[in-house]
């Protein structure tokens, strides 16, 4: 098993550990009664979820002595809501969950930030634990504390910074994910090197046919890699809590990503899908604007391609992804923050006129 620590503050109080390894769920109850847990708790999930995994984490923490309360909730991106947030307070407020009663977010991204979302605001504030089981979880959205939900107007509008009190990564369940949403979670490892690892880059490089096969989910090199994605966003996450500088560079790929997911409903391409296109994209805008070289986007593009990544916005036009660019979190004063390329592990924030873009999304719509 491997641990890594998220350092907040430099504050022991404020830090909590990343735990990695193959059947943590069936240690659960006994990590969360080594972190001072005790008494009532309430289980997360989606029904996908729930039928894979959710009796084994329920044995555990009773095994333990927790009572345990489960909440079952719609699977897909159109039900990361209030609605469903609304729910899970239905479900704590029903039961009696107290300030001292944890959360416990079991499944992907979706339920990650769900379930960080009402733990944020329960009783002004309950703590959770992430058991993220999709590698996209696992290596990005489980760390760092952002929490929310989307809006009808854009994605991840409404919700909170609010970091777990753990992070339990049972690398096994990725044996029954699917394989379109595993090769999605890619994505987010290959960001890692891009923007802060190229070593890390190249490594992703030299086994990139090992991580896209069918059996990649037991692989060694997996392991490794999910390993070291969370050490990087550890490390940034430390450096910078609430996104006010360094932190902004884990969003490489996403202005434009997550306009694409916007413009065609969340319903065409899985989030890592969107946010690979987008990293292409991202890549190429800054050799248009002179930031890198053409090599630097063709080794982005190669590995991305390697691992079975989208590289072009098919069906997205350049006004659609306009019109939900502008409603990006990142906006100031009219213009639009990216995160660009100027060598593999370093990256730039700059910004964007609107007509700059626009000139770059007519002429460009991928490989």
């Amino acid at each position: 098993m491997e641990k890594i620590k998220v350092k907040l503050d430099k504050r022991e109080d404020r830090s909590y550990s990343i735990l990695i390894g193959s059947g943590l769920l069936d240690t659960l109850g006994q990590g969360m009664e080594e972190l001072g847990f005790a008494g009532s708790c309430a289980l997360v999930t989606n029904k996908k979820v729930g039928a894979l995994y959710a009796g084994r984490a329920i044995k555990s923490l009773k095994a333990a002595g927790f009572k345990v309360v489960t909440v079952e909730l719609p699977d897909g991106e159109q039900y990361k809501s209030l609605s469903s947030v609304s729910r899970i307070y239905d479900c704590l407020i029903k039961n009696r969950m107290e300030r001292t009663s944890a959360v416990i977010a079991l499944g992907g991204g979706i339920i990650g930030d769900m379930a960080g979302f009402a733990a944020a605001s329960y009783l002004r504030g309950v703590p959770y634990v992430q058991v993220p089981t999709t590698l996209l979880s696992q290596v990005d959205s489980s760390v760092g504390g952002k929490t929310g939900v989307n809006h009808r107007l854009g994605k991840n509008l409404i919700g909170a910074f609010y970091q777990p009190s753990a992070v339990f990564i049972d690398t096994a369940t990725l044996s029954t994910l699917d394989k379109r949403e595993f090769k999605a979670g890619l994505a987010e490892v290959v960001k890692y090197g891009v923007i802060r690892d190229k070593s890390f880059f190249s490594f992703l490089d030299d086994n990139a046919a090992t991580l896209g096969a069918s059996n990649a989910a037991s692989s060694p090199a997996l392991i490794d890699a999910i390993a070291r994605s969370c050490a990087v966003k550890a490390e940034i996450v430390g450096l910078d809590e609430r996104e006010s500088g360094i932190r902004s560079i884990l969003n490489f790929g996403h202005t434009f990503g997550h306009a694409i997911e916007a413009a065609t409903g969340y319903k065409k391409y899985k989030h890592g899908e969107a946010v690979a296109i987008g990293m292409v994209m991202a890549a190429e805008f800054s050799r248009v604007l002179g930031l890198t070289t053409t090599g630097t986007v063709e080794r982005i593009v190669g590995l991305s391609k390697a691992l079975g990544l989208p590289t072009s916005r098919k069906g997205v036009s350049a006004t659609g992804l306009l019109k939900y660019m502008r409603l990006d979190k990142k906006v100031k004063a009219g213009a639009i923050r990216f995160v660009l390329v100027k060598a593999l592990g370093k990256v730039v924030l700059q910004e964007a006129g609107e007509a700059e873009i626009r000139g770059f999304l007519a002429n460009f719509r991928g490989f």
